[in-house]
């Protein structure tokens, strides 16, 4: 209690110079982009300060610095990583007190960095992960500095709560009137759905403006050639990247080099390669996909014409332990599992490289689209995504995806998609096709459209 009391009493003392010393409203073409949350596993926040680096503003981008940003963020002259100090290792006392200890810690020191850097005429926050306590710090920065305080919706920290403790827990129902009271103190508020929009004002009293996720103009169909690349580097790594038989050395289980042209070509009776992406929390059951990939299994052993497959699964997160556990148990002949950490750069190749994406991603609040779709679909990738509220919104079923809503179904639409391949016909195959002719805005473009107009459009 004596740390809670020293975290209090600071707070209380810079709120108190707040109120001695309010700032008039400044730091022209100066936007601080903050995230209370790892900068690396944020890309809506690495766009936000790329769109606005593009425009000639000076951003400080403001978070934690486990894994490192796109290459694009740290060779950009306009941007300026700002770490935030991370509380680890918590462990006094029970839960609830350490709970209120990690917030009151996180907000003297997210204020303290706020306060530091130079004077920003936007502060810019991610709402989640998590809104208590960035959105007050956020507010308490702004009236320090006259800046306008913006919030980016991504979901609702109290819903992702839930998962863990009820609706019903004290704490939920804290961090929902907390969100509630806060959010409105915003000058300007986006979010990631017309769902969340309409959600935002009917409950919240909050006006927002949709910012559809889009993908970056890196999100595309990867050529055969780096393909290739991609897949030897993943082979000196991962096993299921590595070729069944070494009739060459340049030879990946998908591609080979041809010795004398020095061309590309997809090996024959090659693996099909579906790839999924997850921050391994409670919002994602991945063991809906390794069911289906049993039933996957077990219609190959009766006889059906379907490929070997390579799974892969990218992303850190706390239950990925759980996961690999589950996995480790599994004895199958024809599906490899691999659960590999990409670089930045290399995730995108390895989606526009694949043959069908799962997403497995059911919204807390049923408000807000998964990401890893977008970034699907910007290569031009189908995918089977299981279903919540909103997600027609993104996935059209039966038109550049389907949607399940249990492992039998999606373990029937892999069945269904994947018969014959590789032929050039069939569900798979059309998807794709209505997928390139879609021609869907970039993140750049609809940045533009919508965000740009609330900044005065001056560069």
């Amino acid at each position: 209690w004596p740390a809670v009391a020293a975290a209090v009493a600071a707070l209380l003392v810079l709120l108190f110079l707040l109120l001695l010393r309010r700032r008039r409203a400044g730091g022209a073409g100066r936007v601080c982009v903050a995230v209370l949350g790892d900068l690396g596993r944020s890309p809506r926040m690495q766009y936000h300060a790329l769109a606005l680096a593009r425009h000639g503003r000076s951003v400080a981008l403001l978070g934690y610095l486990r894994d490192r940003p796109h290459r694009d963020v740290l060779h950009s002259e306009n941007i300026r990583l700002v770490p935030v100090a991370e509380l680890r290792g918590l462990r006094v006392g029970p839960k609830l007190f350490q709970y209120v200890l990690k917030v009151l810690v996180q907000s003297v020191q997210l204020l303290y960095t706020l306060l530091r850097i130079d004077q920003p005429s936007y502060i810019l926050l991610q709402q989640n992960p998590p809104g208590l306590p960035s959105i007050a710090v956020a507010w308490v920065a702004g009236l320090w500095w006259g800046s306008k305080l913006i919030i980016d919706w991504h979901n609702y920290g109290y819903t992702i709560m839930s998962l863990s403790h009820g609706r019903n827990h004290p704490l939920v129902l804290i961090a929902k009137w907390y969100e509630k009271l806060f959010g409105r103190l915003s000058d300007y508020n986006l979010c990631v759905t017309d769902a969340m929009k309409k959600d935002l004002w009917v409950n919240f009293k909050i006006k927002a403006v949709t910012l559809y996720d889009k993908p970056a103009s890196y999100f595309k169909e990867t050529p055969l050639d780096l393909q290739h690349n991609l897949y030897m580097k993943l082979a000196k790594d991962y096993e299921p990247f590595k070729p069944r038989t070494e009739l060459s050395a340049d030879r990946s289980a998908f591609t080979e080099r041809d010795g004398k042209s020095g061309n590309v070509l997809k090996t024959k009776g090659r693996p099909a390669l579906l790839i999924s992406s997850t921050s391994w929390t409670e919002d994602e059951d991945f063991s809906v996909l390794l069911r289906a990939l049993e039933d996957y299994e077990r219609f190959i052993e009766e006889g059906a014409k379907l490929p070997a497959l390579v799974c892969v699964i990218t992303g850190k997160g706390p239950l990925k332990d759980y996961y690999n556990g589950l996995i480790q148990k599994l004895h199958f002949k024809h599906i490899q599992i691999c659960t590999p950490w990409l670089e930045a750069e290399d995730y995108p190749l390895l989606l526009g490289s694949a043959d069908l994406g799962v997403c497995l991603h059911k919204s807390s609040s049923g408000l807000d689209l998964p990401m890893k779709v977008v970034d699907m679909f910007g290569c031009c990738l189908p995918v089977c995504a299981i279903y919540f509220e909103c997600l027609h919104e993104l996935v059209k079923h039966n038109e550049n995806g389907l949607i399940f809503r249990d492992s039998k179904e999606l373990a029937e639409q892999l069945k269904m998609l994947f018969l014959d391949f590789p032929s050039l016909e069939g569900k798979l195959h059309s998807f794709r096709e209505n997928l390139r002719a879609s021609r869907q805005l970039r993140w750049d473009q609809s940045w533009d459209q919508t965000v740009l107009p609330l900044l005065g459009n001056k560069e």
